[in-house]
């Protein structure tokens, strides 16, 4: 069965033609901090030659701590989060969690955390796999 999400207001939809992610975790960049406007972004990694939507999509692009780009997907009319897409891992894109349609979300199983450099001191919760940055 499919990923399946949208946006808040629906506009955008998107399918992803597999049955599980890659790798679900919580991402506490600084970015993904801003652009969730929380303590951090749970994300889900996916092929992105697996990736297709629907509506209005826009992109920003910013510049990582590598230098790489990474372009923030998100609706251009509700302004949700939708995916980020690293041009340093051209064959993935990150999935906002939040994205993805109830049923899917309910089963998600977390279990790595990312640039937890940037982890606020008031998130306590490890998991089994923390990485100080990216991984190699």
């Amino acid at each position: 069965m499919p990923l399946t999400g949208h946006c808040l207001c629906k506009a955008v939809t998107y399918t992803v033609d597999v049955d599980a992610p890659i790798l679900t975790g919580y991402d506490h960049c600084d970015d993904c901090q801003r652009q969730s406007g929380s303590t951090y972004s749970l994300v889900c990694v996916v092929p992105k030659d697996k990736f297709t939507s629907q509506g209005p999509l826009k992109k920003w692009k910013g510049i990582a701590d590598s230098g790489n780009a990474v372009w923030r997907w998100f609706c251009a009319e509700c302004g949700s989060p939708i995916a980020h897409d690293p041009e340093g891992a051209p064959e993935i894109i990150a999935l906002k969690g939040g994205s993805l349609d109830m049923e899917i979300k309910k089963t998600l199983k977390p279990d790595t955390e990312i640039w937890t450099v940037s982890k606020l001191p008031f998130c306590q919760e490890n998991l089994a796999k923390p990485f100080k940055y990216m991984p190699q």
